[in-house]
């Protein structure tokens, strides 16, 4: 394997096989071999193969895997050959409207988080907050409670032993608490392991957009399956569109939650109708899945599906692609499977999803610009080039080993040969936050977030450029590459305004900030034309961005074809307050006196050192001084908690800005990290930080401070396809 230090670290980390205390027993070509050798035994296990096919058929799935042409999803590198042998990705679990259902369920996520998958649910059936309860003559608790109540559950799994459990969690527009459920996370006290998305029908988008004359609508009780009765006033509850979709706007602009699933548009192209209905999607929004459906999902490597012509290899894509497939197939087979409910539904409609990585890398090996006509051009034409070659390489098995079990009622029941397929879906664009760091392409279909970062501390304490490896190419050949070029790129991360690059190559390396939002939501619709499941991907947005702004990309969105949308705002969070202090006789700062009676709020935060309780008090209505209690009394983390606390009290009487205060101790990191997102607790520091940013309702001014990674210490995590990852040292939540 041609692995990326990147590569290698990652794969050390996450993937290799570890003895009890932690000593690495295979090389990453052992990996493949396991990996090649569990998955090919299926042809001979299932379906009649000779051993010799059989090895023909590992021969070819290590070679696809060994040229880093195509990757399996992280569960299935991590577990094919071992003990659990949980080999996919994603998973949805439904949720009935009973005690019994709730807290199955929530066993149910546990036994599917702990090896490796990431779930999703709609919390649609559970009736609202304060309806009525027959069985105890009590009142309902709604939802969002039960949410929060899944929210801790992943908290206490580790997931795979190489991370936290991720989840989507869905609420219906016409949900009695949807109001309750958009506003959820406000703040990161709660709910930091949840995307959440709000499920929207096409009814609902036309009424919110536009100049419809009656954008109100009925909020439907699920136990009843009517308008709901508000149980104080009696009145039936109503919801104006037009307001619910600014709020959702709003909470989006602030902070990247709730996104939109168009949940109309999923089920238009649901291919098995007969089985069930779509009602939510895997974490990341890319896999719409039945109740209990899951799905395995692998991505093919655009960036080296390009002739040394400058051309696509469209022979090589090909072989490529009918062997993701066939791979993808025998993945379905060889799993282990949680529960059985799961195994059932994913054995009757065999869902696959093969997907991309690297299309950024693949534009700018042809010469075309990412914010361009031409590369929609080009993604429409591979896309349909994938989407047409999965589905013939599917009828092809299915005439070897039978079409999937539930095809009968299916979209492809149509008597015609063509539409035999072995697998309900072929395709998906997902995240591909790991595993394109080992294949060292571009995440996904999305841009590069950076042309370069600054590794640090390599090399007994030497700070090193890295910079985007197709960039430094082209310079050399082009003979504009200079050391000086390298080392003022690794400091700015982008090459515009760059008087010694080129224009046009400019325009190749454009980031993703660079470039225009519509241009991202329009790129997403391209890929969706031609994917059978969903596309994910994340429309950053400059941390400037206008409320407008979100909402057109929210409406292009819908009205391109897209199945959903989640926006990202960079380095969103809450308002600025300055605080002015004195001028001592010495022309030294000199801390204002207190009041006797000062008021304030408190907050509290989960830590990797435990429950951290954090009071702000205000004088005249700006920040003042501060207090932050943790563990027991008497311990160490107690004593530093305290000096922070008094420091900060220090500053903040002395004048010192809350932002600059704020801008210290945030990234700050420590032990393991608490949390998911945008809400992950590094330390103590952090956590005091986030805490007064919260408490102040504090806006970024200026640069953007990002999170350290917890594995590096010192790079800095980005916000690519609704995952975490550091370009430094290959770090990722996905």
């Amino acid at each position: 394997m041609r692995l990326s230090n990147n590569a290698k670290i990652t794969l050390e980390k996450r993937y290799l096989m570890k003895d009890a205390l932690g000593k690495t027993l295979e090389t990453p070509e052992q990996m493949l071999t396991r990996v090649a050798a569990n998955i090919a035994r299926v042809d001979s296990q299932y379906y009649g193969k000779s051993e010799e096919e059989t090895k023909q058929i590992e021969k070819r799935f290590f070679e696809v895997m060994d040229r880093l042409e195509f990757i399996p999803n992280s569960p299935t590198l991590m577990n094919a050959g071992r003990e659990l042998q949980q080999l996919s990705a994603c998973f949805v679990l439904p949720i009935e409207d009973s005690m019994e259902s709730i807290f199955e369920t929530l066993k149910h996520m546990a036994l599917v988080q702990k090896t490796g998958g990431g779930t999703g649910f709609a919390f649609d059936r559970l009736r609202p907050a304060g309806d009525f309860v027959q069985s105890t003559n009590g009142v309902a608790s709604g939802p969002i409670s039960f949410l929060k109540i899944y929210d801790s559950g992943t908290e206490a799994v580790k997931q795979g032993g190489a991370r936290r459990g991720a989840n989507m969690g869905t609420l219906r527009c016409d949900h009695p608490d949807i109001i309750e459920f958009v506003t959820c996370k406000e703040t990161d006290q709660d709910i930091t392991n949840f995307n959440i998305s709000v499920t929207a029908s096409d009814s609902f988008m036309r009424k919110a957009t536009g100049n419809n004359p009656d954008p109100e609508y009925d909020l439907v009780n699920p136990r009843t399956a009517k308008t709901h009765v508000d149980p104080e006033t009696g009145d039936l509850k109503r919801m104006n569109a037009r307001e619910l979709f600014q709020l959702i706007l709003e909470k989006a602009w602030k902070n990247g939650d709730p996104g939109l699933i168009f949940i109309d548009r999923m089920n238009e192209f649901n291919p098995t109708p007969h089985i069930g209905e779509y009602e939510t999607t895997n974490p990341c929004g890319e896999q719409v899945l039945l109740p209990y459906e899951a799905c395995c999902l692998g991505s093919i490597n655009l960036g080296l599906m390009v002739c040394p012509q400058g051309q696509v290899d469209w022979q090589k894509l090909r072989k490529v692609i009918h062997t993701a497939v066939h791979f993808e197939d025998n993945v379905i087979d060889a799993s282990q499977y949680a529960i059985p409910q799961i195994e059932k539904m994913h054995l009757g409609n065999r869902k696959i999803g093969v997907g991309v990585m690297g299309w950024h890398d693949v534009l700018v090996k042809l010469g075309i610009p990412y914010d361009s006509e031409e590369a929609l051009e080009l993604a429409e034409k591979l896309m349909k080039f994938i989407s047409k070659e999965a589905t013939n390489k599917s009828v092809e098995l299915a005439l070897e080993r039978g079409v999937f079990p539930n095809f009968e009622g299916s979209i492809y029941d149509t008597g015609k040969e063509e539409d035999r397929v072995r697998n309900a879906t072929r395709t998906t664009i997902a995240p591909t936050g790991t595993i394109s760091i080992i294949a060292g392409a571009s995440s996904g279909i999305e841009p590069y977030f950076s042309i370069a970062f600054l590794r640090k501390n390599v090399l007994g304490g030497i700070d090193l450029p890295e910079v985007n490896p197709l960039f430094i190419e082209i310079a050399e050949r082009k003979g504009f590459y200079s050391k000086e070029l390298v080392e003022r790129i690794a400091e700015r991360g982008s090459v515009q305004n760059d008087s010694q690059v080129p224009e046009e190559v400019q325009r190749l390396f454009k980031t993703a900030l660079e470039i225009d939002y519509t241009w991202h939501v329009r790129h997403q619709a391209a890929f969706q034309k031609y994917t059978d499941n969903a596309v994910s991907k994340t429309i950053n947005m400059p941390l400037g961005a206008s409320l407008k702004e979100v909402e057109e990309a929210f409406i292009l969105s819908w009205k391109s074809g897209c199945k959903g949308i989640t926006v990202y705002r960079d380095g969103s969070r809450s308002s600025q307050v300055l605080n002015i202090g004195k001028i001592g006789k010495n022309g030294l700062l000199k801390p204002s006196s207190r009041p006797p009676k000062l008021s304030g709020e408190t907050t509290r935060k989960d830590t990797p050192m435990g429950n951290l309780f954090v009071t702000l008090n205000k004088h005249d209505g700006k920040p003042f001084e501060l207090f932050a209690q943790i563990g027991k009394a008497g311990s160490d983390i107690v004593a530093f908690t305290e000096a922070i606390a008094r420091l900060v009290s220090l500053a903040l009487r002395c004048g010192i800005s809350i932002e600059e205060i704020i801008n210290q101790l945030e990234g700050i990191g420590g032990g393991r990290p608490v949390g998911f997102g945008p809400n992950r607790i590094l330390s103590v520091p952090d956590a005091i930080g986030k805490a007064l940013r919260e408490l102040t309702q504090l806006h970024y001014n200026g640069t953007v401070k990002r999170e350290l990674c917890p594995e590096c210490g010192s790079g800095t995590l980005v916000q690519v396809e609704s995952c975490a990852k550091c370009e430094s040292c290959g770090y990722s939540e996905c």
